[in-house]
This record gives C-alpha cells, sequence and structure tokens, in this order.
C-alpha cells in the first residue's frame, strides 16, 4: 500500500515537472527589440516610426521588457525626436514612450551617415558602436530578445 502510494506521489511531481518544463520552454518570448531602419521622407516612414513606438508602448505596459533601436535612416527619427524645437507630429507618442522609461539607442555609424551624428552628441543621445561601428544585434539575441525590424 505503501509503495503504491509512494509510486502514485513520485508519478505526479515527474508528470508536474514535465508540464512546468514543458510551459517554460514553449512559453512566449516576453523580450522584444524594436528595430526602425526608415527615414522620415515618406509617408511610410513616418507611418513605421508611429509603430515602432506604438508596439515598443503597448509591449511595455503589458510587462515585456523592449529596447528600441534607431538604425539606418532611423537615426533621422532620433534626432527630430530629441529636437527640442521639433514640431513633430509623433512628439506625443515619444513623450509617452520617454515616460514609461523604454531604452533607446541609436547606431553611431548611421547617425554618421545620415548626418545627423552632431546633433545628437549635443543631446547627450546614447550613440552605440559595437559591432563594425554598428549596435549588436547577437548581444540582445543572446539576452533572450526577439527582433522586430521596420
Amino acid at each position: 500500500m505503501k509503495k503504491t502510494i509512494f509510486l502514485s506521489a513520485v508519478y505526479t511531481i515527474v508528470i508536474l515537472f514535465i508540464g512546468y518544463y514543458t510551459f517554460r520552454t514553449n512559453a512566449p518570448n516576453k523580450k522584444f527589440a524594436i528595430i526602425l531602419q526608415a527615414g522620415k521622407e515618406t509617408h511610410e516612414g513616418m507611418a513605421r516610426a508611429v509603430h515602432a513606438l506604438l508596439y515598443a508602448s503597448e509591449l511595455k505596459e503589458k510587462g515585456y521588457e523592449v529596447v528600441l533601436i534607431f538604425d539606418g535612416a532611423g537615426t533621422e527619427w532620433a534626432e527630430e525626436l530629441s529636437n527640442p524645437d521639433s514640431q513633430s507630429k509623433l512628439l506625443p507618442i515619444y513623450n509617452d514612450f520617454k515616460k514609461m522609461g523604454i531604452q533607446e539607442i541609436i547606431c553611431d555609424f548611421c547617425a554618421g551617415a545620415f548626418g545627423v551624428k552632431e546633433k545628437l552628441h549635443t543631446r547627450a543621445c546614447p550613440l552605440i558602436s559595437e559591432y563594425k561601428e554598428h549596435p549588436s544585434i547577437v548581444k540582445w539575441v543572446k539576452k533572450g530578445y526577439q527582433l522586430l525590424i521596420l
């Protein structure tokens, strides 16, 4: 009788462990790195910038870890949104985004290539040069972040 109870308890523990392990390994990713590469010159670029800010904000509100990386032509948006004299329609969304404490990263190389590096330097914006003068993507992947590129 005791042996049956003991074996039942062991089987129950094993089943619970397997279920927990399966849940943990199949759980949805809780970390996202959103990469904005769209510039300011088109309506489509503005739409991508709006959605990068909205996606980052919604994910952060729901408890996910989020980082926004301004890369390529997206560095123009970093310059525009950090400009204290900006009249951008995106400022209200960006200001809400900033209040949430979402980490921002700006590609050092691309800021130079798109002519906004000096302005970003004067505003103490985080220009990053980790891999061939660009932010490292592997760094974020190793930390478990899923990449979303706009």
